[in-house]
C-alpha cells in the first residue's frame, strides 16, 4: 500500500515508518521538523520525506488516483501541555486546523484515516490548550464520520517512551529526559510531590496497535476509540525509585492530570492487541 504518515520524522512516526517499510509498504512522510529530526530519516527506497506544514500537505497530492494514498496515519501535532499555555494559537492552528484539512482530504477521496489522539482527553477538554486542540481534532473526525462518510479510527496514546524519543528541550517526556539527565549528570526534577500517576507505554506496543487498526479496518463505528496503554500506572516517585535516583522537587505545574490509566478493553477485544514491554524492564536495560 501507499501510505502517508504525518509527523513521520518524529518519535512515534519514525518507529511506525520502520514497521511499515519492513512490511513492504511505500511511505511518504510529511513533517515540519519543529520536533521531528532529519537524523530520524530511514535510508530506504520506499520512503520519501517532505518538509511541509500539515496545513498545506493536501497540496502534495494530485487528482490522479495513482497518486493518492491508500491510508493516512495522522500523527503530526504540537505536543506537550506546558508549552501550550504560552502559545495556544499555535496549538489550535496545527492540531485542529491541520487535522481539519487532513479530514477533508480523506473524506473527499474515501481514504481511511487513523488519528493519534491523546490520553489527556480524560482529564477534560478545557484542562489546557493542548488537550483542547487534540479534542477538537477528535470532534471534527466524528462530525465527518457521521455526515460525510469519513472512514476513521481514533487511537489515544498513553505516555509513550522508547527509541527516537526526545531527550532535550521543552517537548521531552519524563523517561527520555531522565535518561538524558542521568547520562549527563544533571539532576532529575519532579514537579509537585511525585504522587501523579502515569500509564507508560512503549512505542513498539503503540506501533503494533496502529498496524492492527490498519489491518482490521474498524472504521465505521464511531463508538470505538482505541486506548493504547498498558493498563498499569506508576507514580512519578515510583519511577524515580526504578531509576535509583534522588530527584529534586519543584513547584507543581498547572494543567496536568493527576492520573492516567488506560482502559484497553476495546483494542484487546477488537484488535487482539496485547502490550508486551514493561517499563521496569526497559529502564533497567537502559541503565
Amino acid at each position: 500500500m501507499k501510505i502517508l504518515v504525518t509527523g513521520g520524522a518524529g518519535f512515534v512516526g519514525t518507529n511506525l515508518i520502520k514497521r511499515l517499510l519492513n512490511d513492504g509498504h511505500i511511505v511518504k512522510s510529511v513533517d515540519d521538523y519543529s520536533t521531528g529530526k532529519i537524523e530520524n530519516h530511514i535510508d530506504h527506497e520506499n520512503v520519501e520525506y517532505s518538509n511541509s506544514d500539515i496545513n498545506y500537505c493536501w497540496q502534495l497530492n494530485h487528482e490522479s488516483s495513482d497518486a493518492r494514498f491508500d491510508i493516512i496515519f495522522h500523527l503530526a501535532a504540537v505536543a506537550r501541555i506546558q508549552p501550550s499555555f504560552e502559545q495556544p494559537r499555535k496549538y489550535i492552528d496545527t492540531n485542529f486546523n491541520g487535522t481539519y484539512r487532513i479530514v477533508e482530504y480523506c473524506a473527499k477521496y474515501n481514504i481511511p484515516l487513523i488519528y493519534a489522539g491523546s490520553s489527556s482527553h480524560h482529564s477534560g477538554k478545557f484542562k489546557n490548550p493542548y488537550t483542547f486542540s487534540k479534542d477538537l481534532g477528535e470532534d471534527v473526525i466524528k462530525l465527518y464520520q457521521e455526515h460525510f462518510g469519513l472512514k476513521a479510527s481514533i487511537a489515544r496514546f498513553y505516555n509513550v517512551y522508547g527509541p527516537h524519543q526526545l531527550t532535550e528541550g521543552g517537548y521531552t517526556t519524563l523517561i527520555g529526559k531522565w535518561l538524558n539527565n542521568i547520562e549527563k549528570g544533571i539532576p532529575c526534577e519532579i514537579y509537585g510531590d511525585g504522587t501523579k500517576r502515569r500509564d507508560f507505554t512503549h512505542v513498539e506496543d503503540i506501533v503494533d496497535g496502529l498496524i492492527r487498526i490498519m489491518n482490521k479496518k474498524p472504521y465505521n463505528d464511531m463508538n470505538y476509540w482505541f486506548e493504547f496503554g498498558r493498563g498499569k500506572n506508576y507514580s512519578v516517585n515510583e519511577v524515580a525509585k526504578i531509576f535509583g535516583i534522588d530527584p529534586v522537587y519543584r513547584e507543581e505545574k498547572s494543567g496536568e492530570a493527576q492520573e492516567t490509566l488506560a482502559d484497553n478493553t476495546i483494542p484487546r477485544r477488537l484488535l487482539g492487541w496485547e502490550p508486551k514491554i514493561n517499563l521496569e524492564d526497559y529502564i533497567k536495560r537502559q541503565l
